[in-house]
């Protein structure tokens, strides 16, 4: 079942074309990466999703709902929730300020406690954190704030852009297996990914724009096969 459905969109920057025509669907609990170098169109689709960028054509509808025009805290109401590139916390705010702060549209307080409870079960380190302002934070740390902010809001898709970008190794693994069990809980993820090895690694399901326009798209593990990913995003020595 279709979820969000992005239906033929062109989207503008005053007289500068983005996208031509662009159309992908995630469907309920998948995994869905948008793979594609730099001024592919990737982070403007991010903002076209989540109300910042309105397209010119074409249509945007989660669940069943054309939301292109919306303002993004309506879009954040309907269940759409965004980690956003480089985190964007509030640093002079604790960890626990910032987590409650994706829960402005909620008003069922004695929910939003058990819900902060089970972020802090899910992300353990956060929770030893709790206290602290989120500024101090490494950047895996605060990598976690904002996956756990945007699911204080109970969305039902995330979307998330470039959430490995500057991570060290270690959290790059640790936050691609958070997005896994945030998956399997039921929440459907799209992401925005310059790195395609790590995104089809977790992706049930890939796009690959390139100058404003889908060029691949497929199955995650089969794009992990082909050889025109492999080449051009994953390395030719991958592909012996």
């Amino acid at each position: 079942m279709s979820l969000l459905s992005v239906e033929t969109i062109n989207t503008f920057y005053g007289p500068i074309q983005i996208h031509r025509d662009v159309s992908l669907e995630v469907r309920t609990g998948q995994i869905v990466s948008l793979l594609g170098g730099n001024a592919s169109g990737k982070s403007t689709m991010m903002k076209t999703i989540l109300g910042l960028m309105r397209p010119r054509s074409g249509r945007v509808v989660f669940d069943g709902k054309d939301i292109a025009g919306l303002p993004t805290p309506a879009i954040v109401r309907l269940g759409i929730g965004s980690v956003p590139e480089a985190r964007r916390l509030f640093p002079s705010l604790t960890v626990r300020e910032n987590l409650l702060l994706g829960a402005y549209p909620r008003s069922d307080g004695a929910a939003v406690a058990a819900d902060l409870e089970r972020m802090l079960s899910l992300f353990p380190r956060l929770a030893q954190r709790i206290s602290q302002q989120a500024g101090v934070l490494s950047g895996g740390e605060q990598q976690m704030v904002a996956m756990a902010r945007a699911l204080m809001g109970r969305p039902r898709l995330i979307c998330m852009d470039e959430p490995t970008m500057g991570l060290s190794p270690l959290f790059v693994d640790r936050v691609l297996e958070l997005i896994r069990r945030i998956n399997e809980q039921g929440v459907a993820v799209f992401i925005v990914e310059q790195n395609a090895s790590l995104a089809l690694r977790i992706a049930h399901y890939a796009y690959v724009l390139q100058s404003g326009r889908i060029v691949l798209q497929g199955p995650a593990a089969e794009m992990a096969r082909d050889p025109r990913i492999r080449d051009a995003y994953l390395g030719r020595s991958t592909a012996a």
